[in-house]
């Protein structure tokens, strides 16, 4: 489980196509306290550790993952949003987030607002029912509070800060973003078809 507070910004520093996608991924966490099998979110998807040094990890990542995800559009040099899994006793600064990946959203529009900016989002038509005004949505792994909404687009806006301890600040009309709806959403959908 994760909270949606990014606390890294990783780079993929090397990839390569096997059975799977391995990559592998330099970061400013102390290496020397994760474990072989640990979980980190990287872009929102929680990946396993299956290899360490000193500066990075290596995770491999299912072709299911790579067809569900943007995690098919990385290069080699591209900033990604790191977290690590919680652990009992951390505080919940975001929502909880499962790092399990709905769907892809798309950018469709920025728009400076102050200082922060407002971001516009076409969701899957399938996820978009799941997206509702002031509630939370994971986007590449930022937990985020949704503005409004109006069919499959929805808007949020992101802060300077977000903007500068996240890969939001680079971020640009017509990327792909992986999006996880909010697991209580999910639940009160089911609950609703269910009892219809």
């Amino acid at each position: 489980m994760f909270t949606g507070i990014i606390t890294d910004v990783g780079e993929i520093v090397a990839l390569e196509q096997r059975g799977d996608l391995k990559a592998r991924i330099k970061t400013a966490y102390d290496t020397s306290g994760i474990e072989l099998g640990a979980s980190i979110a990287s872009e929102g998807v929680c990946l396993t550790v299956i290899a360490l040094g000193e500066d990075w990890y290596d995770v491999e990542i299912s072709a299911e993952t790579v067809s569900k995800t943007n995690l098919g559009d990385w290069t080699e040099g591209r900033s990604v949003n790191l977290e690590r899994a919680l652990k009992v006793g951390d505080e919940l600064g975001g929502h909880i987030v499962s790092g399990h990946v709905d769907g892809v959203a798309e950018i469709v529009a920025m728009k400076d607002e102050g200082d922060s900016t407002r971001f516009t989002f076409k969701a899957p038509k399938e996820l978009a029912k799941f997206i509702a005004p002031k509630g939370s949505v994971a986007l590449n792994g930022t937990s985020l509070t949704v503005n409004e909404v109006d069919g499959c687009d929805f808007g949020v806006n992101i802060i300077p800060h977000t903007k500068e301890v996240t890969t939001w600040g680079t971020a640009k009309v017509g990327d792909k973003i992986n999006l996880e709806i909010d697991t209580l959403a999910r639940y009160v959908a089911r609950l609703a078809e269910m009892s219809s």
